[in-house]
């Protein structure tokens, strides 16, 4: 995995909200729930600098810090139609609509946007929800042609062996959690039909309704006979060249 990365960096954050480091050293979060995951450990909590937010779809566990971290930091929000007019209606001008199926090229990364199947709805500051439009995976490709594939949210679905065959990434990010995403079975069979060599489950262990383990993850992994790399990481860990 180290060799596969290219000077990139992969930090956990906790739930499904990853830090990304270019080799570039260009900074990016995707789907940035920070202040108030109880994952997320204390020091992980200040930003900094970042040039990119990837979101997936508007579920406060998702759509979290994405507001307050654009006005601070002037990064580009990356997101479906629905949720980038929201974003704009907020003030939020550095926002980028892509949906899926398209491709942006966002700074030192290509970002395409893929199927996901899940509910997705925004959280207004008058506590009233407001439609979010329709949830995404990405695949993110870097300058040194490592590709990352985040699910978000979604079930397994069978064109997840399409995302293997034209992606080819080397990395999936996949929920484990059960009861509003994928169980840990599901989760095999996605590894399954994508054919990736690594996998990191996500997603999980949170709240009371993610209750899926990765001991689950990796016991239906054996039964398929797949045999992808589990790295299980706990918030804070780094996957690093």
């Amino acid at each position: 995995m180290e060799q596969l990365l290219g000077g990139a960096r992969i930090t956990y954050l906790g739930h499904a909200t990853f830090r990304l480091t270019t080799a570039g050293d260009e900074q990016i979060i995707i789907d940035p729930f920070i202040t108030d995951n109880p994952q997320t450990p204390e020091e992980l909590k200040e930003v900094g600098e970042l040039d990119t937010i990837l979101l997936t779809h508007g579920h406060f566990d998702h759509f979290g810090d994405t507001i307050p971290l654009a006005k601070q930091t002037g990064a580009t929000v990356v997101a479906n139609f629905e949720t980038f007019a929201y974003l704009q209606s907020q003030g939020i001008e550095n926002a980028m609509p892509l949906n899926k199926g398209g491709t942006a090229q966002v700074g030192g990364i290509k970002v395409t946007g893929t199927n996901a199947f899940h509910s997705s709805s925004i959280q207004t500051e008058d506590g009233s929800t407001i439609y979010g439009g329709e949830p995404m995976g990405f695949v993110v490709e870097f300058e040194s042609g490592f590709k990352l594939y985040h699910a978000g949210d979604t079930c397994v679905f069978g064109d997840m062996a399409l995302i293997g065959e034209i992606y080819n990434p080397d990395l999936a990010l996949l929920p484990i959690g059960n009861n509003v995403v994928m169980s840990p079975f599901e989760a095999a069979h996605a590894t399954r039909l994508l054919g990736v060599d690594h996998v990191v489950p996500i997603h999980y262990g949170t709240f009371p309704f993610v209750p899926g383990t990765p001991d689950e993850f990796k016991g239906h992994l054996s039964d398929l006979g797949v045999k992808s790399e589990v790295h299980v990481m706990s918030p804070g860990d780094r996957l690093a060249s």
